[in-house]
């Protein structure tokens, strides 16, 4: 082949590699669809860690995580992070390790749930934190910061 011949090639293979790098992962039978809830199955462990967070406890983390990350299996690609930062925070031992795993968690969760455009369940907001610059999941309109028991920082949207 001539070294035209490769010129001609080279860039059509780079830009092949770049579209295929931005397609979004494929959906499963299991994929909620556009529009619906957040799987319980997901958010139900997550709120529980959110909850022992909130009080500086451990009680419960690292179950539950266990749980999302069991949970997020048959979700397929699209959860996978998910199930990764889940599985993550199972080996959690202390409340400022346990912390930075949850907003891996959390990131994870909420990344997902805007992108395939799902919506929480009734009564699960979700709050964010300027001074922590995190986000989380939460039951109710009072805002319960799992990063910091005492700080008082943070709006729900």
């Amino acid at each position: 082949m001539t070294n035209l011949g490769r010129a001609a090639i080279v860039p059509v293979a780079c830009m092949w590699l770049i579209a295929a790098g931005c397609t979004p992962a494929p959906a499963t039978s299991n994929t909620p669809e556009s529009g619906s809830p957040m799987p319980s199955s997901i958010v139900d462990p997550y709120l529980k860690i959110q909850s022992a967070l909130a009080s500086d406890s451990m009680d419960e983390v690292k179950s539950s995580a266990g749980e999302i990350a069991t949970a997020s299996a048959p979700l397929g690609a699209p959860a996978f992070k998910i199930g990764t930062a889940a599985a993550q925070l199972t080996s959690a031992v202390e409340l400022p390790d346990a912390r930075q795993k949850f907003a891996g968690l959390s990131a994870a969760i909420i990344t997902y749930m805007d992108g395939l455009h799902l919506t929480p369940p009734e009564g699960v907001h979700v709050a964010s934190c300027a001074e922590a610059n995190q986000q989380w999941l939460q039951n109710g309109e009072t805002v319960t910061n799992p990063y910091d028991r005492s700080s008082t920082c943070g709006t729900i949207r």
